[in-house]
């Protein structure tokens, strides 16, 4: 991944030079997203900044990238890990300059007018922007579920600008928003338009369907295996639960074979390095002792402290560029990691993010009164994910230079979880009387591939299962530095989103301090969850409303920490 900025819309007058060098201060801000090489594209229509970090292809891949004639100029951040077949199906050739796995954008481009059908043959998560300078065109557009940030607004002269991150545009354009995922935006047309549409959205799609536990983890294999795609080090975040786990697990098979059959097209280490961190004692770091050492990966534990990450938070908010108070608690062991990662010279992770969404794995889905409603609920959260998961993943984790990959987010292996009825999923009475685990299709889709003890782990969200003295301790804080009298006032100081408790009113100020104004306030969406559910869900079980809090050991009578 990388960082991406453009400027659009330059008109006769306007001071190409002094232009250039306000886009090159702007992109500076989202360097740390691409530390390896900077490169720039300015002529009298557009400007275009690329911060590459080196993944594939790292001494021939970098952007901007142009056609051989020069008419097309493209600067993504991401990754297409189907590239390579894609190029094969072209029906004309054309001139490749490099061997970046984006390069296709501009052969598609090239080739097909349809633009949301070829965008839509992507599997990869990306964010991009291609200037067509023949024609004066612009194409604009985000993954399927938004792994990859993008912003954009317009500047106080009109003209359009998009970023990776907010910070680059937050006192440019007093519009700033994030783009839509799953969108595109071309300047012929002039709004966005979505590209991405499966018919599994609608319940009655999947009504009755049944996918088999060999297709299901079969086409999670796949998922895994495209995303190792890099000529870089590896690794894998592995907390100890579910879906880390399996990602580790599915990667370590990979990487063995790489050393047994020398195969060239895998990555540069064979020995698969894993990564966890936690307050010392924590959850996380004893499960993923146990995982590790089942799957013969070369494990990093790393203890932080209680100081430590209370020390960070300022730093934290203004990287992941959100105040919500699951994202906050969760980038900031996140965060810490990162940074041990980025020491030991690896550059890309594998992570599980997107499992719980996809499986319905929070614990609130315990209550969940029937298959349609359920079936909705992980519509909706895949939909709020690039706010939530996908942020927090991404902005933490590139804070230090480090991608993070997430193959449960993979569109193809979507396309299979989530076709089949959500009544497979569900969390219900046996007939032996045991209620059955959050996650437990996916779990059996896997047995034998982990210990028991870690494939029916419980769920444990991350900014639990690094320690349950974080999240009491971060309350204890904000209740030490939040007066009552400050916090009564919380609606008329902050009235877009009030914070709801002095711990949100925290994250909130610091929030604002980097991000001011209406308009970044409005990037973060509001509302009322429980243990990380959307608003909607709140109406499952009337004591949700008494106990709204995202922890998941807020679900009382399901976790086994249940907060009182």
């Amino acid at each position: 991944m990388c960082s991406i900025l453009g400027i659009f819309g330059l008109q006769a007058g306007d001071d190409l030079p002094r232009l250039r060098q306000r886009a090159l201060q702007l992109s500076q801000r989202q360097r740390h997203r691409g530390p390896d090489w900077s490169g720039v594209h300015a002529d009298d229509g557009a400007i275009l900044v690329h911060e590459r970090l080196a993944i594939v292809d790292p001494a021939g891949g970098a952007q901007p990238l142009r056609s051989a004639d020069g008419a097309l100029v493209l600067a993504v951040n991401g990754e297409i890990y189907n590239h390579r077949e894609l190029k094969q199906r072209l029906a004309r050739p054309y001139a490749f300059r490099t061997g970046s796995d984006c390069e296709v954008i501009n052969a598609l481009y090239r080739e097909r007018e349809d633009v949301g059908a070829w965008l839509d043959e992507l599997n990869g998560i990306f964010a991009f922007a291609l200037w067509d300078r023949a024609r004066g065109r612009v194409l604009v557009a985000r993954d399927p579920i938004g792994v990859c940030p993008l912003y954009w607004g317009r500047d106080a002269e009109g003209r359009l600008c998009v970023a990776s991150e907010m910070k680059a545009l937050a006192d440019v354009c007093a519009d700033v928003a994030p783009f839509p995922p799953g969108h595109y935006y071309d300047s012929d047309r002039g709004a966005p338009v979505r590209y991405y549409r499966r018919p599994w959205r609608d319940y009655a799609a999947t009504e009755g369907v049944e996918v088999p536990l060999q297709e299901l983890r079969e086409a999670f294999e796949r998922a895994v295996h495209r995303q190792l795609m890099t000529d870089v080090p590896y690794g894998v975040l592995l907390s100890g639960g579910l879906d880390s786990s399996l990602v580790a697990a599915v990667a370590a098979r990979y990487a063995r074979r790489r050393v047994e059959d020398d195969d060239a097209s895998e990555a540069w280490w064979p020995r698969l390095h894993s990564f966890a961190i936690g307050l010392e004692g924590s959850p996380d770091l004893a499960a993923a002792e146990v995982a590790a050492k089942a799957l013969g990966t070369v494990h990093h534990g790393f203890t932080y402290t209680f100081e430590e990450g209370l020390d960070a938070l300022p730093e934290v908010i203004r990287h992941i560029e959100t105040y919500d108070v699951t994202t906050v608690r969760a980038s900031t062991p996140m965060f810490l990691l990162a940074r041990r990662i980025k020491a030991m010279g690896v550059k890309m992770v594998l992570s599980g993010e997107g499992s719980d969404e996809v499986f319905g794995g929070y614990l609130y889905f315990h209550k969940a009164p029937d298959a349609r409603e359920f079936h909705a609920e992980t519509v909706r959260k895949l939909d709020a994910l690039h706010h939530y998961d996908c942020l927090r993943a991404n902005k933490s984790m590139m804070a230090w230079g480090v991608e993070p990959r997430v193959p449960f987010l993979d569109v193809e292996f979507l396309d299979v979880a989530m076709r089949m009825d959500a009544k497979h999923k569900m969390v219900r009475t046996g007939p032996d009387g045991r209620r059955r685990m959050e996650k437990a299709i996916l779990r059996e889709a896997f047995a034998g591939c982990l210990p028991d003890s870690i494939l029916w782990r419980q769920k444990e969200q991350f900014s639990d299962g690094v320690g349950y003295g974080w999240i009491d301790g971060l309350k204890a804080h904000a209740e030490a530095q939040i007066s009552d009298r400050v916090f009564a006032a919380a609606a008329s100081r902050f009235p877009v989103n009030p914070p709801q408790t002095k711990e949100a009113y925290l994250y909130r100020h610091i929030f604002e301090q980097f991000y001011p104004g209406p308009a970044c306030a409005a990037t973060v969406p509001g509302g009322k969850s429980i243990a990380c559910s959307s608003p909607a869900a709140i109406a499952w079980d009337a004591a949700f409303a008494k106990m709204a809090d995202p922890s998941g050991r807020a679900v009382a009578g399901v976790h086994e920490a249940a907060l009182a």
